[in-house]
């Protein structure tokens, strides 16, 4: 991990304001609406808590969308400045690819870490370490959609994404699990719970059938990472293009991508614990929707300073996420605002409550931010 103390690099700011956007709900943004129905009774602020968790299987809510968008803005970082290695001497490409070993590395181990965080601890029996991850996830996507940038052409890239998620419909609907069927896409029936009972090392998500960061789904995460490469090459363009003619291009494509995942929903249904090629195209589809509004509010309209929570948040996603499961925030925001929260009324306590954890959260990147401190991986 490195700590950059001046980062004279410039960074764009819709990236880090979308990547923050996407990381607030997880830091506790999503426990608002239950506190503006506490506050107001308004049942409207049910329907949109109802898309702060997950779907329990197949089908979509706000929240599913957190993780893979996350893993889309990976690639659209390297899509920004795309390098071509493949024509330079052994010796000299080593250098990346130690680094990009490096990396993978201790984004796992980091996952390792968050999985068991300061409630129960890392066991000492390497059986029961849970190795599957949101940040091994990202890890191994961003690896893979980096070899490709680093190797090869667009279209390959292209005809790469295309394989995956075909390729992915047709092995999980059309061939039959070793002493199951083929089409079964149960938790306990489908090729994944089967990979992961058979393949995967360490346990699994709560002892389930299958774990949701799971072996056999990291492979169509891979194409969020490379359709995310092909945005951020896009927006590389934007000098030549026209920074507006961008911005429709990529609400354009969004909404394509939509409309192929919704329809393909109907044979391959959209599941993100099987993390199907539907669900990639639909989270794919409101990632490049989420990109063109964020690129067109802050990059082209100038809205930075309105969107700077997010942006702090951005910049030092990894970090805050880390600490999520690392920092009792609960406990730090009551020791400085819980007689400010106990003295208010009581419906708008849980408001207030929520507030001041994200208050702490802010902060503490704000003082980071200020003084150009960046922890990156």
């Amino acid at each position: 991990m490195t700590t950059t103390h001046t980062n004279n690099k410039p960074r764009l700011a819709s990236l880090d304001a979308l990547r923050g956007f996407d990381m607030f709900w997880i830091l506790g943004g999503q426990a608002i609406f239950a506190a503006l129905f506490v506050l107001t009774g308004w049942q409207g602020w049910k329907v949109f808590e109802a898309h702060t968790v997950h779907v329990p299987w197949h089908g979509f809510t706000f929240y599913d969308l957190i993780f893979p968008l996350f893993i889309f803005l990976s690639g659209v970082a390297m899509g920004l400045n795309p390098k071509r290695i493949d024509h330079l001497p052994m010796q000299e490409r080593m250098v990346f690819y130690k680094k990009a070993a490096k990396r993978v590395a201790i984004l796992i181990a980091l996952g390792v870490l968050y999985n068991h965080g300061w409630g129960t601890g890392v066991p000492m029996a390497l059986d029961e370490v849970r190795y599957a991850s949101v940040l091994g996830r990202i890890a191994i996507a961003w690896f893979f959609a980096a070899m490709l940038v680093w190797h090869t052409s667009l279209r390959t890239q292209a005809y790469v994404a295309a394989i995956i998620l075909i390729g992915y419909w047709l092995w999980l609907c059309f061939i039959p699990v070793p002493g199951g069927v083929a089409g079964d896409l149960s938790p306990s029936g489908s090729w994944n719970a089967w990979v992961d009972q058979h393949l995967l090392p360490g346990i699994i998500h709560r002892n389930g059938p299958l774990d949701p960061e799971g072996l056999l789904s990291q492979i169509p995460a891979v194409a969020n990472a490379i359709l995310g490469v092909f945005a951020g090459q896009l927006i590389a363009k934007a000098n030549k293009l026209g920074q507006w003619k961008v911005a429709g291009m990529l609400f354009a494509a969004g909404l394509l991508a939509l409309a192929l995942g919704w329809a393909w929903d109907l044979q391959f249904p959209v599941n993100k614990r099987l993390w199907t090629s539907s669900f990639v195209l639909v989270t794919v589809g409101w990632s490049a929707i989420l990109l063109a509004v964020f690129y067109a509010f802050v990059d082209i309209l100038g809205f930075k300073k309105s969107v700077y929570p997010f942006v702090i948040i951005g910049a030092n996603s990894i970090i805050i996420y880390l600490a999520s499961s690392l920092v009792n925030w609960s406990y730090i925001s009551k020791s400085v605002f819980g007689g400010v929260v106990r003295g208010v009324p009581e419906p708008w306590q849980p408001l207030i409550a929520v507030v001041a954890v994200l208050a702490v959260q802010l902060l503490v990147l704000h003082w980071m931010y200020k003084r150009k401190i960046i922890v990156s991986v």
